[in-house]
């Protein structure tokens, strides 16, 4: 065998030609000619795949017009009854196949594996065409196109009615599940697990943009939705129900109760046919808030500038940039997460073993050097993890638009009226404050660095989501051009307080606004403005027997102060004594405060007022003092300006860094036209803002709207006057030692005093001379009593 082998390969293997026995071969070789058939076939040859490919597409085009449209003639309609006897309502499923099968021929040419993707393809199909007849066919095989032309055809018919008699329809449905998914596996030549990950990947990327859509389109429609018919609003506000929102991200609402009771409002429905104010009283908010139907502004009024992109390789490369810079400093750390927000980009770093996080905070100039920006700000470290955070400033900042929060998921949570748009924290989300709770806020921070923007933005996101019925506002301005343009709102309760003396007025009302309602809720037995209001939906209030005033509804009383500055130098003691008590008392009956200067010194914020305004908005200042005056803190030097700002929410040790909002003045004057179109003529309530010469406000009365000719409070006359006579000392000073009261107070008393001829007229820096002797004091009093 072996020697036939050797024999065969030897008489196989060519032998060498000569050049004779060549040309031999040459002359006795016939030459045929090159026929059209070989040109056709060279011309085909390595390319058959495009041609198959666009025969298939042209076939699947020409089924489609016949299935789809019926355009495909008499011709078309007979090849639609044949594929539908066969496949059913797959027929819909056969010019796209082809097509999609073609155009893969044409860009792949010749699959590698052309069984195992017919027998998955196979698989996949019957499996379909036999669901479809278990959901929509006869109970039986049947010829009639009607009766399978709707379901699975007859070849699902075949295949599921075998199955259905043996192992009942649950069973032959476990059946064609399992195959379709085993030919979706040969298909795909994958596992199951890589299926399921690859098909959860598709879904989400699918699902996320009609997702963010559908959020969108609902938060547009819930701002709009108190807009029935003719645009009424059932209760003053839209009724907005979070937990009907699945997977919302958590909402950044700063809430500093733990009682829910106290912060969540009930629904307001106003009672029907309530008595009016008798004439003698007038009601805590006068006759500004119009009891009624009010319609929200829609939330077309501010403008919307969505997501922004980010810098994904500029990030990167700032984060190889940092760890290389600490790396040549001989800090060994690990870039663990990057978040990148509207001004800054948090840089989280881990230490490596033996690393003291001191090493890290002495290179802060290194790195802001390394990072080209102007300063860093060092978190060592982050709370609640064993990392340290680098906030580096960016070099494109983003504007972070009041429409974008108020339309944000965030807003959709924040139901309270008091619910207060801020800004954008680090990574992006929208942070709102409740005031309720909070329950009083000091802002402060360098001329220019946000302040009075921070402020509108706040007033404008209660106008947008409150109306008079829930909130009212006094607005105190001395700067005199911030707050011009609330005037005439119908959520005042006075027009804007331009003077500081005035000012100071406004706070002693608010004072005994403060006690009257205390002794409302005494009267009823509740504890907050959140009961009563309750108990008055409810019907369940009725006012004391032989009481003159009728009980009514408690709307939030929000009181903005621009500069505490221009107020402190006017009447710092007055002032200050007022802040005090409505921080420390008045938040129970709803009246809140705001309080913004650009002078944080110890002579404007002083010990007494922080330590009864725990909430601290705190903006770009000058140096480490000012940030310590501000937050008892570091942090405020580093800010960047423009409205970065840390916020500390009260019921927290660690501020927050957050890009403050922004709103145009053509933004407020339209949200603010919308309001004025509701209610064109305003009455504010009276003795809020008067002052002068012939009005004195008292911190020790409790009675509210009680008026005499001089606008005075009584008690505190009987006292100065009996001062004044009985020490026979017409002195300024003495009533201001005495009293207890500011400079300005005194004179004014002073100036009462000699009006009703109590004492002369002022001599200068001398004493006035006293009028009235202890006697006639003493008659006129057992006269007044």
């Amino acid at each position: 065998m072996a020697t036939w082998g050797r024999r065969n390969d030897r008489r196989r293997t060519p032998s060498p030609r000569t050049p004779a026995r060549t040309e031999r071969a040459s002359r006795t070789t016939k030459q045929y000619p090159v026929t059209e058939k070989s040109e056709l076939r060279n011309a085909v040859e390595g390319r058959e795949h495009d041609f198959i490919g666009f025969g298939l597409v042209a076939v699947g085009v020409l089924l489609g017009l016949a299935i789809y449209f019926g355009l495909a003639g008499p011709l078309g309609r007979g090849i639609e009854i044949v594929i539908g006897w066969f496949a059913g309502l797959g027929r819909f499923a056969v010019p796209v196949a082809l097509i999609a099968v073609g155009v893969a021929f044409i860009r792949d040419g010749k699959a590698a594996a052309p069984v195992r993707l017919a027998l998955g393809w196979m698989l996949l199909a019957a499996a379909g065409l036999g669901l479809l007849h278990l959901i929509n066919g006869p109970d039986r095989v049947t010829a009639s196109f009607d009766a399978v032309g709707d379901a699975g055809g007859w070849v699902g018919a075949l295949l599921a009615e075998p199955l259905r008699a043996l192992l009942a329809v649950a069973g032959a449905v476990v059946v064609l599940v399992a195959a379709g998914v085993g030919g979706v596996l040969l298909i795909t030549s994958s596992s199951l697990k890589t299926l399921a990950t690859t098909s959860s990947r598709s879904i989400g990327r699918v699902m996320r943009p009609l997702g963010s859509a559908a959020k969108r389109t609902m938060n547009e429609l819930s701002s709009l939705s108190s807009e029935r018919h003719d645009g009424v609003s059932d209760h003053g506000r839209p009724a907005i129900d979070a937990s009907g929102q699945p997977g919302l991200p958590p909402p950044v609402l700063y809430d500093g109760a733990g009682d829910i009771d106290d912060s969540t409002p009930t629904a307001r429905h106003r009672r029907r046919g309530a008595p009016s104010p008798s004439p003698g009283s007038e009601s805590g908010t006068g006759n500004g808030a119009q009891v009624g139907a009010w319609r929200l502004p829609p939330l077309a009024s501010l403008q919307r500038l969505g997501e922004q992109k980010v810098n994904i390789a500029e990030v990167e490369a700032r984060g190889t940039t940092l760890h290389e810079s600490l790396a040549q400093h001989g800090v060994e750390t690990s870039l663990v997460g990057v978040t990148v927000g509207p001004t800054v980009t948090r840089f989280e770093l881990e230490l490596g073993a033996g690393v003291k996080v001191a090493r890290v905070t002495t290179l802060q100039r290194d790195i802001a050097y390394a990072m080209a920006a102007s300063d860093v700000r060092i978190l060592a470290p982050i709370p609640g993890r064993s990392a340290i955070g680098i906030e580096v400033p960016n070099h494109s900042r983003q504007i972070v638009a009041l429409g974008d929060l108020i339309a944000s998921p965030e807003a959709v949570a924040a139901t309270h009226p008091l619910d207060v748009a801020i800004g954008k924290d680090i990574a992006g989300r929208a942070v709102f404050l409740d005031l309720s709770t909070t329950p009083h806020l000091l802002i402060a921070g360098a001329t220019g660095s946000g302040k009075s923007s921070a402020l509108n933005c706040m007033l404008t996101s209660i106008l947008m989501r409150s109306t008079p019925d829930d909130v009212r506002l006094i607005l105190i301005d001395p700067k005199q051009v911030e707050m011009g343009q609330y005037n005439r709102l119908p959520h005042l309760l006075t027009q804007p307080v331009t003077d500081p003396k005035k000012a100071a007025n406004a706070l002693g009302w608010a004072v005994r606004e403060m006690e009257r309602r205390y002794d409302v809720l005494s009267m009823v037995g509740v504890r907050d403005i959140v009961g009563y209001n309750t108990a008055f939906d409810r019907g369940q209030l009725e006012p004391e027997p032989g009481r003159g005033e009728q009980l009514e509804r408690l709307p939030y009383i929000v009181i903005v102060v621009d500069e505490l500055n221009d107020l402190m130098m006017v009447a710092a003691r007055d002032v200050e004594d007022y802040i005090t008590r409505i921080a420390q008392k008045a938040r129970a009956v709803g009246i809140h405060l705001i309080v913004a200067t650009q002078r944080p010194s110890v002579n404007v914020i002083t010990g007494v007022i922080k330590a009864n305004i725990p909430a601290r908005v705190a903006f770009a200042v000058s140096s480490l003092t000012d940030s310590r005056v501000i937050l008892d803190q570091p942090g405020a030097e580093k800010l960047v300006g423009k409205g970065d700002m840390l916020l500390l929410p009260g019921n927290s040790s660690v501020p927050q860094r957050v890009q403050g909002s922004w709103v145009s003045e053509d933004e407020v004057r339209a949200v603010v036209a919308h309001w004025r179109q509701q209610s064109p003529e305003v009455e504010y309530v009276s003795g809020v803002g008067d002052s002068g010469d012939d009005a004195v406000t008292a911190t020790s009365s409790s009675a509210y709207g009680r008026e005499d000719d001089d606008d005075e409070d009584t008690g505190l006359m009987r006292q100065a006057m009996e001062l004044v006579v009985r020490s026979q000392l017409g002195s300024t000073s003495m009533l201001q030692r005495k009293l207890k009261v500011g400079f300005a107070r005194a004179g004014r008393i002073m100036d009462l005093l000699e009006q009703r001829g109590v004492v002369g007229p002022s001599e200068g820096s001398k004493a006035r001379a006293v009028l009235m002797t202890v006697e006639e004091f003493e008659l006129l009093q057992r006269a007044e009593d």
